[in-house]
C-alpha cells in the first residue's frame, strides 16, 4: 500500500551531507528500496510501499546520527545502513547449540534452538562491524547490548572454529576496592568486575561447558593490568567497561592483538568512574583512531536499548538534567 513520509532535518548543513554529493546518497536509497525521494531544503519527502517507506526512514535515523557523532559519512557509512536496515535482523550470531564449520544461518544458540539476532538498526551496524573489522569499538549507553553482542559474536567464532579462544577483560575499579584486598586465586577475585561478561556467557552457553573451557583455558578471565607484555594470536578479545581504561592501558590492550585475533571494546562515556582529571582510554581511541583502516567505531543511542522500557525514559530523564546543568 502506497505510504509517505515528510523528515524535516536540523539545516542545510545537515541537509548537504545527508545527501551527498550531487545527492548520490539520495539515489542509492532510491534505487536500494524502490521509494521516491524528495529533498527541499531541509526537509525530505519519502513516498513508496508501506514498508519500503518505512525503512527509509529508519536509515535516514541512521544516518543522521552517524553525522552527529561523526561530523560525515561516506559512501561505505550509507551502504552498511541500507544494508543493515534491509537484512540486518537476519544476521545470526550461533552460540550454545552450534555445531563448528557450518554457515551462519545454520547455527542455532540454545537447547531451547533460539536465534541471537541484532534487535535494532544500531545493533546490526555493530554486528556487520564486528563481522567485517579486526578490530571494533562500541559506545553506547546502558542497555543497549554492547556486552552481549559481543560475547555472543566471539561464542560464535569459537563455535566456529575461527579463534582458539575467547579472553574476556575489564578494568577493575567500579568497586573502588584493590585486587589485593578480595579472597581466592585471580578468577575469584576478579570476578565481581566481570560478573556481565560471566552472565552473558552463562546465558548463551551450557554453564558446565564454561566451566570446562575456562578449566581448559579456552575461555580466560583476565584483569587488564594483567595483559601487559602478552600477545594474544588466534583469540576473540572483549575489553568490557572501556571507558575506564586510562590512555596508556587502552595503547596497551589494543597492542595485544595477534595473528588471527579479532578485539571488541565496549563503553559508555557517560559513566568514566576514572579520577577527574584523567583522560578516558576510550574517548581518546575513538579520537584517535577513527581513520585507521580495519577499525570500526560503533555509536548506539537509546533508540538501541532493549532492557526494560523504562531504562530508556530513566537515561533520557538524567539526560536532560545534565543539559539544564550545563546551560546554567
Amino acid at each position: 500500500m502506497p505510504n509517505e513520509a515528510t523528515i524535516t532535518l536540523n539545516d542545510r548543513d545537515e541537509a548537504l551531507l545527508l545527501f551527498g554529493s550531487r545527492d548520490q546518497y539520495l539515489r542509492e536509497i532510491r534505487a536500494a528500496l524502490g521509494v521516491r525521494v524528495v529533498a527541499r531544503g531541509d526537509t525530505v519527502q519519502i513516498k513508496g510501499e508501506e514498508e519500503a517507506v518505512d525503512q527509509a526512514q529508519r536509515i535516514f535515523q541512521q544516518l543522521r546520527l552517524l553525522v552527529k557523532k561523526q561530523g560525515s559519512i561516506s559512501p561505505e557509512d550509507v551502504r552498511t545502513v541500507i544494508e543493515v536496515v534491509q537484512h540486518g535482523g537476519d544476521r545470526i550470531i550461533p552460540a550454545a547449540g552450534a555445531t563448528a564449520g557450518g554457515g551462519a544461518d545454520e547455527l542455532k544458540e540454545t537447547k531451547a534452538s533460539k536465534y541471537l539476532r541484532p534487535r535494532t538498526d544500531g545493533q546490526g551496524r555493530y554486528v556487520k562491524a564486528m563481522y567485517d573489522s579486526d578490530c571494533t569499538l562500541c559506545v553506547g549507553p546502558a542497555g543497549t547490548g554492547k556486552t552481549y553482542l559481543a560475547v555472543g559474536m566471539a561464542v560464535s567464532m569459537l563455535r566456529q572454529q575461527q579463534v582458539k579462544k575467547i579472553v574476556l577483560v575489564r578494568p577493575a575499579v567500579e568497586a573502588g576496592e584493590r585486587l589485593g584486598f578480595l579472597p581466592g586465586d585471580i578468577v575469584a577475585k576478579v570476578n565481581p568486575y566481570l560478573r556481565p561478561l560471566f552472565d552473558a556467557l552463562n546465558d548463551l552457553m551450557e554453564p558446565d561447558q564454561v566451566k570446562r573451557y575456562m578449566d581448559n583455558d579456552i575461555i580466560e578471565i583476565v584483569p587488564l593490568a594483567y595483559m601487559r607484555g602478552r600477545t594474544l594470536n588466534n583469540a576473540a578479545i572483549i575489553l568490557d567497561e572501556g571507558q575506564n581504561t586510562t590512555v596508556p592501558q587502552m595503547k596497551m590492550f589494543l597492542t595485544r592483538m595477534g595473528n588471527g585475533s579479532k578485539i571488541i571494546v565496549t563503553g559508555d562515556i557517560t559513566q568514566i568512574d576514572l579520577p577527574p582529571h584523567a583522560r578516558s582510554g576510550l574517548v581518546d581511541a575513538v579520537h584517535r583512531l577513527r581513520n585507521v583502516e580495519r577499525i570500526a567505531i560503533v555509536y548506539l543511542d537509546e533508540h538501541d536499548i532493549v532492557r526494560h522500557p523504562l531504562v530508556q525514559r530513566i537515561l533520557q530523564a538524567y539526560e536532560e538534567k545534565e543539559k539544564g546543568r550545563r546551560k546554567n
